[in-house]
């Protein structure tokens, strides 16, 4: 079986930013909800609230960001960023001083 490659110009990264109050038991519950939501719908914690997820065609990128959209709490700052596997690529990922490869797409699973 041939394997088919994913363009790096039509891959998109979704990365999702957010600043969430945490100041009542509403507030965070709201943030663990969104939080989890996050992760159910497979994105991968980069660092303290930036979420990032692989998605192969800009059309599975607008889902998620709807998604997303929809799971935002009323009060807290949230930024959703979309760029493709070429510039996600260009990015660099220090752990200190040392240099870390990036992090790979997850394997999709493709039916035709």
């Amino acid at each position: 079986m041939k394997k088919r490659m994913l363009s790096e110009y039509k891959a998109m990264w979704l990365f999702v930013i957010f600043d969430l109050p945490v100041t009542t038991k509403k507030a965070r519950l709201d943030y663990t909800r969104f939080r989890k939501l996050l992760l159910k719908s497979g994105f991968t914690m980069l660092q303290f609230s930036v979420y990032a997820r692989h998605c192969p065609t800009v059309e599975t990128s607008e889902t998620y960001k709807k998604r997303t959209r929809v799971a935002i709490p009323p009060e807290g700052h949230v930024r959703i960023l979309e760029v493709t596997d070429k510039q996600f690529g260009k990015m660099e990922n220090y752990y200190g001083k040392k240099r870390n490869k990036m992090e790979e797409p997850l394997p999709q699973l493709m039916l035709f």
